[in-house]
C-alpha cells in the first residue's frame, strides 16, 4: 500500500491543472510550463542554435525545445532514465556523474560550441536533507563544469537548483562566469518546493 505522502502526491498530481493541460496538449510532462514561461519572458531559444538537455526524461523539455530550434538546430538530451524517442533529438541514457556518459556526451560534441546547456536534474530524494542537497548541489556543479567546459563565448545555462546550503556560493560562482544572472521561479513550480532555476547568459571570454 503507498505511504501517506505517496498518495498525498499523487493525488496532487492527478488534480494538477498543469498535469492535465499537459495531457491535453501532448507533452510529455507538466515541466514544460515552466520552460515556456522562461522562453516567453527571456527568449533563449532561436532556430539553428545547440542546446544539451541533462536529466531529460520524459523528454518534456526536449520536445519543446526541438522545436524551438528547428530547422537547423540541434538537440542532444541525457538521462539516467530511458527515454521514448523524439524526432530531432539525440538521445545518450546514463548517468552524467559518471565520467564515462560524461566523455560519451562530450564525443557526440566532438568540437562544436553549445549555445545553452539545460538542466532539470535532481537527485533521488530521501527526505534527509543532510543527505539530498550536497547530492543536488553536486548535479549542480557539474552542471555548470559542463557547460563552462562546451559553451560558445556568449553561451548560457539554465540549471535547477535547490535553496538550502550550498546555494549562496553556488550563485556567487555562477556570477564570475557570466555577465547576466536571474533566479526564476515559474508558476508551474510546485510552491512548497524549494526548487528554482537559475538562468546565466552571455558567458564570459575567460570561462572555460
Amino acid at each position: 500500500m503507498p505511504s501517506k505522502s505517496s498518495r498525498r502526491w499523487l493525488k496532487e498530481h492527478f488534480s494538477d491543472r498543469y498535469v492535465k493541460q499537459a495531457q491535453q496538449a501532448g507533452y510529455r510532462s507538466r515541466a514544460v510550463f515552466k520552460l515556456i514561461e522562461i522562453q516567453e519572458k527571456d527568449n533563449l531559444f532561436e532556430r539553428g542554435m545547440t542546446v544539451i538537455d541533462l536529466g531529460a526524461a520524459p523528454g518534456g523539455w526536449s520536445q519543446l525545445i526541438s522545436q524551438w530550434v528547428k530547422p537547423g538546430g540541434r538537440v542532444i538530451a541525457l538521462d539516467s532514465l530511458p527515454m521514448d524517442p523524439l524526432d530531432e533529438v539525440e538521445f545518450i541514457q546514463g548517468d552524467f556523474s559518471d565520467e564515462v556518459i560524461y566523455q560519451a556526451l562530450l564525443q557526440r560534441l566532438s568540437s562544436v560550441r553549445v549555445d545553452w546547456v539545460v538542466s532539470d536534474m535532481a537527485p533521488n530524494m530521501s527526505g534527509n536533507e543532510s543527505i539530498d542537497m550536497p547530492r543536488a548541489m553536486h548535479l549542480a556543479e557539474l552542471t555548470l563544469d559542463f557547460s563552462l567546459h562546451v559553451l560558445r563565448h556568449q553561451g548560457g545555462c539554465l540549471i535547477k537548483v535547490f535553496h538550502g546550503e550550498g546555494f549562496d556560493a553556488f550563485l556567487a560562482k555562477i556570477k564570475q562566469h557570466f555577465a547576466k544572472v536571474i533566479i526564476r521561479k515559474p508558476k508551474a513550480s510546485r510552491g512548497r518546493s524549494r526548487e528554482v532555476y537559475i538562468l546565466a547568459k552571455e558567458k564570459s571570454q575567460m570561462a572555460g
